[in-house]
């Protein structure tokens, strides 16, 4: 079993990247928001467990988080690869998940720090507007709706979330900073960390993503 982690700030493009590599490689993505999603639909026991959390208005437990990941790697063969996208977040959940997959005999292969400039990070988030209705992305310079302020899938009204406007951002720019900082010096300490320049078009950052997969 192998694992690679993609770091980056708010906006730096961790979500197109997981989703392109996805597509066009063998790797599965484990993405802790969606498998929690999974488990409170599902009404497991960790998934219950983790809504008791979340219903009392408090963050759900490192190692409820643990649990749910388990169980989505604990399903698939030993040779699969996997592909975690916002996790781990910290020194703790680092050395958490390096316990876990050493139980499953896997093993991080590469770190991915994906490096936007801020003023292009500002431009990308503070440009994003989502539909009312189903959710699904625009952006006012590189992705517009063919009506403006209108969802072209189901004409629902595009809106700005509140934690785009450009302040906001800032404070997650610097809170994300603070946080992963200690987190890239423990996989740089392990010679995992491979810096990437995201600031360009996404193919141009999955391509040399692939290229290092596959050295």
């Amino acid at each position: 079993m192998e694992a690679i982690i993609l770091l980056g700030g708010p906006g730096a493009g961790k979500g197109t990247l997981a989703e392109d590599l996805r597509r066009e490689t063998a790797y599965i993505h484990v993405s802790t928001g969606d498998m929690l999603r999974a488990a409170l639909k599902s009404g497991s026991p960790v998934g219950l467990e983790a809504k008791a959390f979340m219903e009392a208005g408090e963050l759900v437990p490192d190692s409820v988080i643990l649990r749910i990941i388990e169980e989505r790697i604990a399903k698939e063969p030993v040779a699969t690869r996997f592909m975690f996208d916002g996790f781990p977040r910290t020194i703790d959940q680092a050395e958490s998940l390096d316990k876990l997959l050493k139980k499953y005999s896997g093993v991080i292969t590469h770190v991915f720090d994906l490096e936007v400039q801020r003023e292009i990070l500002l431009r990308r988030l503070t440009g994003r507007r989502i539909c009312k209705t189903c959710g699904a992305v625009y952006h006012m310079v590189n992705h517009l709706p063919k009506k403006e302020g209108v969802c072209d899938i189901d004409a629902g009204e595009l809106y700005q979330r509140t934690d785009d406007s450009e302040a906001t951002i800032l404070n997650r720019l610097e809170v994300y900073g603070k946080q992963t900082a200690p987190l890239i010096a423990y996989y740089q300490r392990q010679g995992l960390i491979r810096k990437i320049e995201a600031g360009g078009h996404a193919d141009v950052t999955t391509a040399f993503v692939i290229d290092v997969l596959n050295a």
